[in-house]
């Protein structure tokens, strides 16, 4: 979808679900079945035993935000569901790139390196691999940069989103699993959204 401008609007929903088989194929599924593409999901475990959270990042208008965010806290084993706009949201990404490299090109792929914070984290005769954090965007410059060398295998992990301030995103203060609790606590969520 695209804004006024012309360019697509990312959305960021950040989800907590119960740490279960097949949560994550279930919500795939529900944004296969409404038609949106997910530009990039992470998932792994929070502060709380049991609970994970995922990270996931579509393109869509205000109309298709809403209609995911309330067909995600449909979902069983989802607790919350917040679509956070990028200036509530402190946001990095995670890539390791192997960059081609040589006893002349390593002191300059090592230069590029440290201007973009990234670390080298294994050296090979023909090869460097790096680390780097950041935004989606410094991601992208770096590798701008290290192309010209020969990238040769990247992995990225895609965005992962925290909310700023004090407050959690879709915070679960206290959750207790067992026959009742979870139509309690979703009862409790709803009342609360």
């Amino acid at each position: 979808m695209m804004n006024e401008t012309g360019y697509p609007v990312m959305r960021t929903f950040i989800v907590r679900v119960e740490n279960e088989p097949g949560v994550l194929a279930r919500v795939a599924s529900l944004f296969r079945r409404r038609a949106f593409n997910i530009e990039s999901v992470t998932i792994g475990p929070t502060e709380q035993a049991g609970v994970s959270r995922m990270t996931i990042v579509t393109e869509t208008d205000g109309p298709g935000a809403r209609r995911v965010e309330c067909n995600l806290r449909k979902l069983v084993n989802v607790l919350s569901v917040d679509t956070a706009a990028d200036a509530a949201i402190v946001s990095r990404d995670l890539a390791m790139i192997k960059v081609a490299a040589d006893a002349q090109s390593r002191p300059h792929i090592t230069l590029i390196a440290r201007a973009y914070q990234a670390a080298v984290i294994d050296v090979t005769p023909s090869s460097l691999v790096l680390e780097a954090s950041g935004t989606e965007e410094t991601i992208d410059r770096l590798l701008d940069a290290l192309r010209p060398f020969g990238v040769i295998e990247m992995a990225r992990t895609g965005r992962l989103a925290m909310r700023r301030g004090a407050e959690a995103a879709g915070a679960v203060v206290a959750l207790t699993f067992g026959a009742g609790a979870r139509l309690h606590q979703r009862a409790e969520l709803a009342r609360s959204a």
